[in-house]
């Protein structure tokens, strides 16, 4: 039986990896992690599943191949090579006896992985759209005032600064509260951060009418953290209409498209909530130019009203007043065709004994003296039989 050493068995390997392989290869890969040291040094993964590897290996990209690797990579897919990508790479196969097997990197295909991430951020997208929640934050109605706002923003990024200048300096003289939930904003950890920032501001939420998010100043690139579902789904479903100003000119994110109302940046952010503060301001003016004119109108309507009484109670009045005098005189007239007076310029007399009126001869006896009354005076008389 032939024996070897393990320097020889290594150098055996090494030769007949050298033969075998003396090309170079294109390689699907994901990056498990990723260390630039002057080179730049990586450890690729393809997994048979979400939790199991089927194979991985070491892969170094010498310092000056990859200064030019890199920025070719970013300019074409507008991102840093980073860990978690879907990359195509033209690699060499090394073998080391010490440092075991190892790719050198030589290339990288930028197309392979735009299509991927597209892939992803598709699935991503069609994943919020099963869950239902993709369009929740378009029902939220905004508040007519709102005013406290709860910011999530790095304390010293240059957006955070320029949105809280535009708010204070806005020409209406609004006053706004706000407040910081600081978040990091670029690499790994942002999504992270900025779902832990939504949660603290979920446990005071009555405090809140809306929540800003902002960044400026930071790579595009950075960008590709607002594509992740869980930091999408979560602003999706945030009880508070959320505004973000997180983007640029030509870049829109997932987060973008699920939250209530998205800007280009922190200072149009800022002028978005100007704006809905100006016109509720504006509707309040409208609503009291209105609500005088409806007084006015009021006003006038009831001293037209009020004159058209007064008319109506003196031409009542005065029909009162003419049917009274109207029915006075008929009194009197009636009174003065009853009257004693009349009755006796017309020939008639009147008789009384002992202050009786007599009509009838069985009213007096003899003996009593009678009283006749007559238009010019009275006639005393004895009666005899």
């Amino acid at each position: 039986m032939k024996q070897y050493s393990l320097s020889e068995l290594c150098q055996n390997i090494e030769e007949v990896l050298a033969e075998e392989f003396a090309s170079t290869y294109w390689v699907r890969a994901e990056v498990a992690s990723l260390s630039v040291r002057g080179h730049c040094y990586m450890e690729l993964v393809e997994k048979a599943s979400t939790k199991n590897i089927a194979a991985k290996v070491r892969a170094t990209c010498w310092q000056q191949m990859y200064g030019i690797l890199s920025p070719y990579f970013e300019a074409e897919t507008g991102q840093k090579l980073s860990v978690g990508m879907q990359v195509l790479l033209e690699v060499e196969v090394s073998f080391h006896a010490v440092y075991g097997l190892s790719l050198n990197i030589v290339g990288i295909d930028p197309t392979f992985t735009l299509g991927d991430m597209a892939r992803q951020r598709q699935e991503t997208i069609q994943r919020l759209k099963d869950d239902g929640v993709m369009d929740m934050q378009s029902s939220l109605e905004i508040p007519s005032l709102p005013r406290r706002i709860a910011v999530i923003s790095s304390a010293d990024a240059a957006g955070y600064g320029d949105f809280c200048h535009q708010l204070e300096n806005n020409s209406g003289g609004f006053q706004f509260r706000t407040q910081l939930f600081a978040a990091i904003m670029q690499g790994e950890q942002s999504a992270k951060s900025i779902i832990q920032s939504l949660q603290q501001i979920a446990d005071e939420i009555d405090k809140w009418d809306i929540v800003v998010i902002v960044r400026g100043g930071g790579a595009s690139t950075d960008l590709r953290n607002f594509d992740d579902y869980e930091l999408a789904s979560h602003c999706a479903q945030f009880p508070l209409p959320i505004i973000a100003g997180i983007g640029h000119t030509r870049d829109i994110s997932i987060v973008d498209m699920v939250v209530h109302s998205s800007v280009k940046t922190p200072t149009a952010a800022a002028e978005w909530l100007i704006n809905a503060m100006q016109q509720q301001a504006d509707r309040i003016a409208e609503l009291y130019t209105r609500l005088q004119r409806a007084i006015q109108h009021t006003i006038n309507q009831q001293h037209i009203r009020i004159e058209q009484l007064q008319q109506a109670l003196q031409f009542t009045s005065k029909k009162h007043l003419y049917q009274l005098r109207s029915q006075l005189e008929m009194w009197q007239k009636t009174i003065e065709l009853h009257s004693p007076e009349r009755i006796y310029r017309m020939g008639y007399s009147l008789t009384t004994v002992d202050g009786k009126v007599v009509k009838s001869i069985h009213d007096v006896k003899a003996g009593q003296q009678l009283q006749t009354h007559t238009a010019d005076g009275t006639i005393t008389s004895v009666v005899e039989e």
